[in-house]
């Protein structure tokens, strides 16, 4: 066996960020950028007030009050086309043009309307309740830089700036094959020996859930053949390609082998010390050195090792800069129990933030690597290396998979 840090090191060696493209603004959420992009306009363009009131010369009211003339009002989108005199003042609102001659506002909850005029009960500040040039962006500041991820207010930031695509990483497009002659791939009633494929759905809902672009290649029987066309269709259409099952010691696990003869030197059968998910192939095939990935065929093995080796290396051809998840120390609420086998093992668990401030592990999940449904719950992996102490009370690190999830119920 081989630890798991040496069988990630050979998996993110030599990865390197897919080449950048133009993409429009509305697909680019969660991209990561592939150039520096500078603001071509001040925001705000030109004085606005930031309340609903009464546009005003601050020299009106230096004597602590004044009563003003109301000569027009001013909504956003509007401009008066007059101009704001000793003794006057306009109804503005919200994001409206401050009116030539005027310098400040009093929002409207400090002002008195009698009939055609406004009282102001106290001396108004020049510059008062009014937004700037530019206080939100200047022309010639960095909007983004490369390698930063673009969030929801960078798309705003950027579409403020009348932009309409970005130049990003693109999303690896990501293959998925199902292996063994066991599956079925359909809803019909199920054969004697078959089970259904759920790994296959699986990643593919992992996939779109993490950002990336699933591309699914359906079922493959255990032959070396159809193995090896399968995966070499999906080497040459996307990315990345993840297949599940034919990695470990069977007489029909081909994945290995076919992974192994298409990557050469480049490939790699493993056996990592963690459970589950021991059994790993891995390689980079082709002329485009597309990764290939052979997880093993149990579904929650499938699951670790996306999280371990698979989703890490996408975010690395996507061009992000954290790469793993969120891991945090957490508290044992209940004990782990697990034998002295000289591997990591791997626990789904549910974490909760307490009021003391600190995460707990309230429950940890069913273990075995069939045992999907047990999962279906779990918001993180607790990381129990042999001779750590594991009982209530005792912290272990733990994988945040759904930090949303951290929130306790209310």
């Amino acid at each position: 066996m081989i630890a798991l840090d040496e069988a990630k090191r050979f998996v993110l060696e030599g990865l390197v960020p897919l080449t950048p493209v133009v993409v429009a603004l509305d697909e680019a959420l969660g991209c990561v950028a592939g150039e520096q992009v500078l603001a071509r306009e001040a925001v705000p363009g030109f004085v606005n007030s930031s309340m609903d009131g009464f546009a005003l010369r601050s020299s009106d009211t230096s004597s602590g009050s004044a009563r003003l003339s109301v000569t027009d009002s001013v909504y956003a989108g509007d401009v008066s086309s007059l101009r704001l005199e000793t003794g006057q003042a306009m109804r503005i609102m919200t994001g409206a043009p401050l009116p030539e001659g005027a310098d400040c506002v009093c929002m409207i909850e400090e002002a008195t309307v009698d009939g055609h005029e406004v009282l102001i009960s106290r001396a108004i500040a020049s510059g008062e309740f009014l937004r700037h040039v530019g206080d939100d962006t200047a022309i010639g500041q960095v909007l983004v830089s490369p390698g930063q991820e673009l969030n929801a207010p960078g798309i705003g930031v950027l579409a403020g700036q009348g932009f309409s695509s970005v130049v990003v990483h693109p999303r690896p497009r990501v293959g998925v094959l199902s292996t063994g002659n066991e599956l079925a791939a359909s809803t019909d009633p199920l054969q004697p020996g078959q089970i259904r494929d759920l790994n296959r759905p699986l990643l593919l809902a992992l996939l779109r859930q993490s950002g990336f672009t699933p591309v699914d290649l359906g079922v493959a029987g255990d032959t070396r053949e159809e193995i090896t066309r399968t995966l070499r269709d999906g080497v040459e259409e996307c990315d990345a390609v993840v297949s599940t099952g034919g990695v470990s010691v069977g007489d029909v696990d081909y994945v290995k082998t076919v992974i192994a003869d298409m990557g050469g030197g480049d490939a790699r059968s493993m056996q990592v010390a963690i459970k589950p998910a021991k059994p790993f192939a891995f390689g980079v095939i082709g002329p485009r050195r597309t990764p290939v990935f052979g997880l093993p065929g149990n579904p929650v093995s499938t699951r670790v090792g996306f999280e371990l080796f698979v989703r890490p290396a996408l975010r690395t051809l996507a061009g992000h800069r954290t790469t793993e998840r969120l891991m945090l120390d957490a508290v044992l609420d209940e004990a782990i129990v697990r034998p002295l086998d000289g591997k990591l093992h791997l626990v789904h668990v549910e974490a909760k933030m307490r009021d003391d401030g600190r995460v707990h592990v309230e429950g940890t999940m069913r273990r075995g690597s069939h045992l999907l449904s047990a999962i279906v719950g779990a918001n993180a992996i607790a990381f129990v290396p042999e001779g750590a102490a594991s009982g209530v009370g005792d912290v272990v690190r733990v994988m945040i998979l759904d930090a949303d999830g951290l929130a306790p119920v209310a």
